[in-house]
């Protein structure tokens, strides 16, 4: 499968076209008098990534975060979680495969894990609803930590959503009475809680599982009350752009940390997730481990008050 290259990354797509039409010429010579070139375009192509990355505007970031071969929560689950069994449907209305969990074990320890599943090719996509969470996925959360807490099991949830579902059906079904009561659970758990935004957090569809001890936010994810397109088309009635609103909503990784409203940055592979998902397992396989170690020592009264002070201290700096 061909790669996809965002705008800013054209000159690593053509460096990297070049590397592909010298290894088929190298293939057809002989003595592999192309190598040395071929490596040199490598490490060159290797340079510019690295460069790119490091400066990424807040739009330029929102791709990334949405990066179609970026890692989501079934590439997560399989491969950070041994044992995972899916658990399907609300036991009121229907199974909503746009947001998907299970018990399982991480890294030997028993773990309740669920998160948003955008889909990766058309058919995934529909079958997930693009991640579009509705009422029963909520409501299907809230059972997965009902039981999470009856059998004392921390509690993982990756958050990769535009936002909420909002159809007919959906509204009709109760969608914002199910995201408040599902942020009502997170933060009335009486185990560990780790949210990890792995894409894009959007809305109180994002929130609705976003509500734990720790939130996480991997380099190039974003987190944002509402979509730099929908902040466009809401606050300035489509007289500018999506980029424009990305760069005055400050959702990147580095302005939510300065604004305490994440906990943790979880460095990406140069080039992003995608360019690398095994070393973004890895690494967030450790990040994940270490704070769990962290919170599995704290009462399930402490555990609630930690939450709650943390949420509450939102917007009051200085105080």
């Amino acid at each position: 499968m061909a790669a996809h290259y965002l705008e800013f990354e054209r000159p690593i797509a053509e460096l990297e076209a070049k590397i592909e039409e010298l290894q088929r010429l190298s293939e057809t010579a002989e003595g592999g008098g192309m190598d040395t070139e071929i490596e040199a375009l490598r490490a060159r192509a290797a340079e510019l990534r690295v460069k790119a990355y490091a400066k990424l505007d807040p739009w330029q970031k929102t791709q990334v975060a949405r990066h179609p071969e970026r890692p989501h929560f079934v590439d997560y689950a399989a491969g950070l979680i041994d044992e995972f069994v899916e658990l399907r449907g609300d036991r009121k209305y229907a199974d909503d495969q746009a947001l998907i969990g299970g018990p399982g074990r991480f890294r030997g320890r028993p773990v309740m894990i669920l998160g948003h599943e955008k889909g990766h090719d058309t058919a995934s996509r529909v079958k997930h609803n693009f991640g579009s969470t509705r009422p029963e996925g909520y409501r299907k959360a809230i059972r997965l930590m009902d039981m999470a807490e009856n059998f004392n099991l921390p509690v993982i949830s990756f958050i990769d959503t535009a936002g909420a579902y909002p159809g007919v059906g959906s509204e009709e079904r109760g969608v914002a009475e199910a995201i408040a009561r599902s942020t009502q659970r997170c933060l009335t758990l009486g185990v560990p809680m780790i949210c990890v935004v792995s894409g894009e957090g959007g809305s109180g569809g994002a929130i609705a599982i976003a509500s734990g001890n720790r939130v996480l936010i991997l380099e190039h994810a974003i987190y944002s009350v509402i979509s730099p397109e929908g902040a466009n088309s809401i606050l300035w009635r489509g007289s500018r752009t999506a980029e424009e609103a990305a760069k005055a909503m400050k959702i990147t990784a580095q302005d939510l940390l300065k604004m305490k409203i994440v906990d943790r940055i979880v460095p990406e592979p140069a080039g992003g997730a995608h360019s690398d998902p095994a070393a973004m397992l890895q690494t967030l396989g450790d990040v994940l481990d270490e704070e769990l170690d962290k919170l599995s020592i704290l009462s399930a009264d402490d555990l609630r008050a930690q939450r709650a002070s943390r949420f509450y201290a939102i917007g009051r700096s200085g105080l």
